[in-house]
């Protein structure tokens, strides 16, 4: 097991040029494991309110520099959603490098746990993109500080559809009133195992529900168990009241934004905003924008839960909190004038400042 350093090629991480050059990461870790060919990355953003936590993206990177790009922009988002979201845990994430269905063995997973192990607390992993509770299963035989295991809360799926679905109600009724979801088009992007979630939610709620997915299989299944769900093509431009992106980020760009429909944008996916001059172009159209930190807060909250023994009762009411977040946020923005971005930063900010020194935590 040894520890490497990124090639002199590659976007190193104090040396960036891009927005994360001032992200202050506290600590980035590169891992390898020659036998079993374990490649990944460990990012620690900020750990003042508490241990960082966050989930394992397996995914097959073009390369090692997108791999740390990734990582560091995803660790810095777990911190701005566990602020947001009120609760002590701070922002990290990890990234293994490769397609999970070809080099995923328990072999490599040994192996991730015990540099999960090294840091001693300081990192709790969870599931992300490309990695199971059954996954973790194998990753805890080697290292204590992992939640979301099977013989923990497990899947946080719901958790997270749930936590979209309070920001997306509270977003709604901002915009339309009481009635809020009710009757409106909402088109979920991503029918995974939140989107699927968020679809059941919706329509219990009395919304309309359209979908799109590159997955035969999935499309087949959700149609099956919900025959008046829509299918298109695309929901990003379609005739649409909400746009709920709960697949992979950056689908929020200068033309994506261009030709959105949707009155309010509210989704599971991480990193929506191809970057932060988006959030203007969204203000500009009048559309309201949930930052995703603060709606897709649900699974760090369930996850974050087993840490502190709670229940799942306990559990569910804080999920739901985020509708109280996400009122303050849309309220302040328009009350000021500013994006719904900035004010969700003024609201990290004044968690994390008001966080108690290190030393003093003990």
């Amino acid at each position: 097991m040894t520890i490497t350093a990124p090639s002199p090629s590659a976007e190193l991480v104090f040396e960036r040029t891009d927005e994360l050059s001032t992200a202050g990461h506290e600590q980035v870790v590169f891992c390898r494991d020659e036998a079993s060919g374990l490649r990944a990355i460990i990012a620690l953003h900020d750990t003042r309110l508490g241990p960082a936590l966050g989930g394992t993206r397996f995914y097959p990177y073009a390369s090692e520099s997108a791999a740390l790009t990734d990582v560091l922009r995803l660790s810095q988002g777990m911190t701005h959603k566990a602020a947001a979201a009120g609760i002590a845990l701070g922002g990290g994430k990890a990234v293994i490098i490769g397609d999970p269905a070809t080099t995923k063995t328990p072999d490599l997973l040994r192996a991730y746990g015990r540099f999960v192990d090294t840091l001693s607390g300081r990192y709790f992993t969870a599931a992300d993109v490309g990695t199971t509770a059954e996954d973790l299963d194998v990753v805890a035989t080697t290292t204590s500080y992992v939640v979301g295991t099977n013989s923990g809360s497990g899947d946080s799926g719901f958790s997270t559809a749930y936590g979209v679905f309070s920001a997306m109600r509270a977003a709604a009724e901002h915009r339309w009133g009481p009635e809020g979801l009710r009757g409106r088009t909402v088109g979920v992007e991503g029918i995974g195992k939140v989107g699927t979630h968020l679809v059941s939610l919706l329509l219990d709620a009395g919304a309309r529900v359209s979908v799109a997915d590159p997955s035969a299989d999935s499309v087949a299944r959700l149609v099956g168990r919900h025959p008046e769900v829509a299918v298109l093509a695309s929901v990003r431009d379609a005739a649409l009241d909400v746009y709920a992106p709960c697949a992979l980020g950056a689908t929020l760009t200068p033309a994506s934004v261009a030709a959105l429909q949707a009155a309010v944008v509210c989704g599971a996916a991480n990193n929506q905003l191809l970057d932060s001059s988006v959030a203007g172009l969204l203000q500009g159209r009048e559309i309201t924008w949930v930052p995703d930190y603060v709606a897709n807060a649900g699974g760090l909250i369930q996850v974050g839960g087993e840490i502190w023994k709670r229940s799942p009762e306990e559990v569910r009411a804080e999920v739901g909190t985020i509708a109280d977040t996400v009122r303050t946020i849309l309220d302040r923005s328009a009350a000021g004038g500013r994006s719904p971005l900035d004010v969700a930063a003024e609201v990290v900010a004044e968690r994390l400042a008001a966080a108690p020194a290190r030393e003093a935590r003990g």
